[in-house]
């Protein structure tokens, strides 16, 4: 689930980051080639958060 929640917002995020470079680079925005990075850097994200070690709490 946390998968699918982070494909999710990282489409919207790099959805809305590709419309306005594109606006302000003044070129064309291209909604299959910003999916394709948003993709991308969802595997980054899952890559990194298995990569990262989990805090350990301790007991008293």
């Amino acid at each position: 689930m946390k998968l699918i929640a982070t494909l999710f917002w990282t489409f919207i995020l790099v959805q809305v980051l590709g419309y306005v470079a594109s606006s302000m680079t003044n070129t064309e925005y291209s909604i299959q080639t910003i999916s394709i990075i948003g993709v991308i850097a969802t595997v980054l994200i899952a890559v990194l958060a298995a990569i990262i070690p989990k805090p350990t709490v301790e007991t008293h």
